[in-house]
C-alpha cells in the first residue's frame, strides 16, 4: 500500500528540501528532512528518506546515501519520488542501465511526469537506446507540444534513426511556428534551417537542398556555409556553370581552401592538362600572393613542365625565407622523379648561391641574401632525412647551424634527424638546446620534454614541462588534471620500456578515465543544444562520442596496457623478500654485508619518497576538498586512487579475467 500523505506542516517542509536539493543547498535539506524524520509517526516516511539519501550522496556520504534511499524504496516501493531518486542515485555511479530500469518502474506509477520523462530520455540517448528515446520524446509531445525542445528532441530522434522523411516533416512543422519576419536575421532561427538543410543533404534530397538554402537564405547568418551547400548541390545536380561561379566566388573568399579548388574543377571539367594549368595559371593572376594556385599544378604536372613550376615555387619561397616549404611539398615525395627532379634544383641553388649568392651562375639580377642559403641548407636536410640519407642531412644542418646558431627551427631539426637515426638520447639533447633558445615557447617546450620521453627520461620531461603548470602541484598531477594524452602515453611507453610497469598502468589507467569522462561530460549537451540550437554541433557530438575510442591517444593506452598485462601474467612478479633470502645464502660475508648496506640505503630513500608521496597526497586531497565546499558541486564520491604498486601486482584471478 502506498504511504499516507504528509499533512500540510510537513508537506512544506518537504517541499523545501525539493527546493533545497535544486539549489544545492544540500546542508539546509538534511535539516528539513530531519525536522521531518524527528515526528515519530513519519519517522519512516520513503519519500523524506530517499531524499536525504539523495541529499547526502550530492556530500559524498554514498555509502549512508544507499542506505537511506533503500531503506525509503523498501517503506513506500509504490511511490515514483523513490523509484526516482534510486534512479539519480544509480545514475551519479554511472550506472545507466540500472538508473533507465528504475526510472521505467518509476512512469509505471506516474507515467505522465515530465521531470523523469526528460531523465530518462537523457540516459536514452546517452546509451544510445535510439528507439526507447524517439518514444520518450514522443510523450514529451505529447504532454508538452509549445515547448520547442519537445518538437526538436522527436526530430533528431528521427534523423538518428535515419527516418529523414520524418524528421524534415516534424522540423518543418515546427518551422512554421516559428514567428520570424523575412528580412529579420536570428540565430537560433538560422541554426534551424542549416540544421533542417542537413538533413536534407544526408537523405539524397540534392534538388530540395538547393530551393531550401535559396529561400531561406537571407535568414542564415553563415553565408560562407550558404555557398559552400549551393557549390555541393549545383555539383550534384549536374549544373555545372551555376557551380563553377559559386567555386570562384568561395576562392575569392579564401584562396588557399583546396576543396574549392577541387570543386571547381569538378565544375569546369578541363579536357586536357593545358585547359587544367590556364585555370590555375588565371587565378594566380586574381590572387598574386596566394599560394595555393601555384601549389596543386604541381600535383599533377610531370616532366619539363614541373621543373619550369617547381623552379618558380622554390625561388619565390626561399626568397621569402618559408621554414614549412618542405612540409608544403612532401606529399609530392610519392613519386621519384619528382623527388629527383627537387633534388637537382635544390641542391643546385645551394652550389650557386655559395659562390656567387644567385640561384644560377647563369643568371644576373640582385644578389639574394645570406638567409636564402640558409633555407636552401634547411630544405636539403629535411629532404635528405625524408629519404633516409641522415649523414647527408646532418651534414647540411650542421652547416645551417654554423652560419646561424641563434634559430629554433635548425635545432629542432637536428633533434629530428637525430630520432630518425635512433640516437634518442642526442636527439633529446639537440631539441633541449633548440629549448634553451627560447624558454617561453610552450611548443618548443612540449617537444623536448617529448623527446626526452622517448628516451626514457621521465624526471627530465617532469622538470620540463614544469615550467608551464600550475606553481604549487606537481606536473604529473597539472598534466593529468589538464587531461594532456600525449604526455601520458608518451610516459606509460617509457616507463614500460623501463620495466616500471606500475608506473605504466597508472598513465593507461589516467588516459582511460579521460575518456570516460569525455563520454559522460555528453550529458551537459543533451539538454543544452536544444535551448541554444546548435544542432548541427550536437549531432556532430554525438557521432564523434561514438568513435571516441578509434583516436591514436586510447589506442596507444591500451595497447600498453595490453601488453604489460600478458607479460605480468606470463611473469607475475616475485616476492622481493624470498628472491632477496635465495640470493643471500650464495654470498660470502663481504658480499653480504655490502648488498644489506645497499638495501637499507634503497630502504631510507624509499621511505623518504614515500613520506614525499603521502605529503603530497594529503596536500592535493586538502586542496579538492577546499575547492569542493567553495563551487558546491555536485559529486559522485572520491575516484579510487590509482597506486602503481597495486596496479602491477594484480590478483591472477583478475588478470586472466582481463586476458
Amino acid at each position: 500500500m502506498p504511504a499516507a500523505p504528509l499533512p500540510p506542516k510537513e508537506s512544506n517542509l518537504f517541499k523545501r528540501v525539493l527546493k533545497c536539493y535544486e539549489q544545492k543547498q544540500y546542508k539546509n535539506g538534511l535539516k528539513f528532512c530531519k525536522m521531518i524524520l524527528s515526528n515519530p509517526k513519519f519517522a519512516e516516511h520513503g519519500e523524506t528518506l530517499a531524499m536525504k539519501g539523495l541529499t547526502l550522496n550530492c556530500l559524498g556520504k554514498k555509502e549512508e546515501a544507499y542506505a537511506f534511499v533503500r531503506k525509503g524504496l523498501r517503506n513506500d516501493v509504490k511511490s515514483h519520488v523513490c523509484w526516482h531518486v534510486y534512479g539519480l542515485l544509480q545514475r551519479s555511479d554511472k550506472k545507466y542501465d540500472e538508473a533507465i530500469k528504475c526510472y521505467r518502474n518509476a512512469l509505471k506509477l506516474d507515467k505522465d511526469n515530465l521531470q523523469i520523462l526528460r531523465d530518462l530520455s537523457l540516459l536514452q540517448i546517452q546509451m544510445r537506446d535510439l528507439e526507447g528515446y524517439r518514444e520518450t520524446r514522443y510523450q514529451l509531445l505529447q504532454l508538452r507540444p509549445t515547448q520547442r525542445a519537445s518538437w526538436i528532441g522527436y526530430a533528431i530522434a528521427y534523423h538518428l534513426l535515419k527516418d529523414y522523411d520524418m524528421a524534415l516533416k516534424l522540423l518543418e512543422e515546427f518551422r512554421k511556428t516559428q514567428q520570424i519576419p523575412p528580412n529579420k536575421i536570428d540565430y537560433e532561427y538560422s541554426e534551424l534551417i542549416l540544421y533542417q538543410n542537413q538533413v536534407m543533404r544526408e537523405a539524397d534530397l540534392f534538388q530540395e537542398s538547393l530551393e531550401h538554402i535559396e529561400t531561406y537564405e537571407r535568414q542564415i547568418c553563415d553565408k560562407l556555409m550558404i555557398d559552400e551547400i549551393k557549390g555541393e548541390m549545383l555539383l550534384k545536380l549536374g549544373r555545372l556553370k551555376e557551380a563553377s561561379e559559386v567555386y570562384k566566388e568561395l576562392i575569392d573568399r579564401n584562396a588557399e581552401n583546396w576543396c574549392y579548388y577541387e570543386g571547381l574543377e569538378k565544375a569546369l571539367q578541363p579536357r586536357s592538362l593545358d585547359e587544367r594549368l590556364e585555370m590555375y595559371e588565371e587565378i594566380s593572376k586574381q590572387h598574386p600572393r596566394a599560394v595555393s594556385p601555384r601549389r596543386l599544378p604541381l600535383n599533377f604536372v610531370t616532366g619539363e613542365k614541373f621543373r619550369e613550376l617547381m623552379d618558380k615555387f622554390l625561388r619565390v619561397n626561399f626568397s621569402k625565407g618559408c621554414p614549412p616549404l618542405f612540409t608544403t611539398l612532401k606529399s609530392l615525395y610519392y613519386s621519384k622523379e619528382k623527388v629527383s627532379t627537387i633534388q637537382e634544383l635544390v641542391t643546385g641553388y645551394e652550389a650557386s648561391l655559395k659562390t656567387c649568392d644567385l640561384f644560377s651562375p647563369y643568371e644576373n639580377g640582385d644578389q639574394e641574401p645570406p638567409t636564402t642559403l640558409l633555407w636552401v641548407r634547411y630544405f636539403l636536410a629535411q629532404h635528405f632525412d625524408k629519404l633516409g640519407q641522415f649523414s647527408v642531412a646532418l651534414d647540411y644542418i650542421n652547416s645551417a647551424v654554423a652560419s646561424t646558431p641563434t634559430l629554433i627551427e635548425l635545432f629542432c631539426l637536428k633533434a629530428k634527424i637525430y630520432k630518425h637515426v635512433g640516437n634518442l638520447k642526442e636527439a633529446a639533447k639537440w631539441m633541449d638546446e633548440a629549448q634553451s633558445l627560447d624558454t617561453a615557447d610552450r611548443f618548443i617546450n612540449s617537444k623536448c620534454a617529448k623527446y626526452m620521453l622517448r628516451a626514457n627520461m621521465v624526471k627530465d620531461a617532469e622538470e620540463m614541462c614544469s615550467k608551464f603548470t600550475r606553481e604549487g602541484t606537481s606536473a604529473m598531477e597539472n598534466l593529468n588534471e589538464m587531461q594532456c594524452m600525449w604526455f601520458q602515453t608518451e610516459c606509460a611507453l617509457a616507463f614500460q620500456r623501463l620495466g616500471k610497469y606500475g608506473d605504466a598502468l597508472k598513465k593507461c589507467h589516467e588516459v582511460e578515465r579521460h575518456f570516460f569522462e569525455i563520454t559522460d561530460d555528453q550529458f551537459d549537451f543533451h539538454t543544452y543544444c536544444m535551448r541554444k540550437m546548435t544542432l548541427r554541433a550536437y549531432v556532430d557530438l554525438l557521432r564523434l562520442e561514438d568513435i571516441l575510442r578509434q583516436h591514436a591517444f586510447y589506442f596507444k593506452a591500451a595497447r600498453s596496457a595490453i601488453e604489460i598485462y600478458l607479460k605480468l601474467y606470463d611473469n607475475p612478479l616475485a616476492n622481493e623478500s624470498k628472491e632477496q633470502e635465495v640470493n643471500s645464502e650464495n654470498l660470502s660475508a663481504k658480499e653480504l654485508k655490502k648488498m644489506l648496506s645497499k638495501q637499507r640505503r634503497a630502504q631510507k630513500k624509499a621511505k623518504l619518497e614515500e613520506e614525499r608521496k603521502h605529503a603530497e597526497r594529503e596536500r592535493q586531497q586538502k586542496n579538492q576538498k577546499k575547492k569542493r565546499e567553495e563551487e558546491e558541486e555536485e559529486t559522485s564520491g572520491p575516484k579510487e586512487e590509482l597506486v602503481p604498486e597495486k596496479l602491477e601486482r594484480v590478483d591472477l584471478f583478475l588478470l586472466f579475467y582481463i586476458c
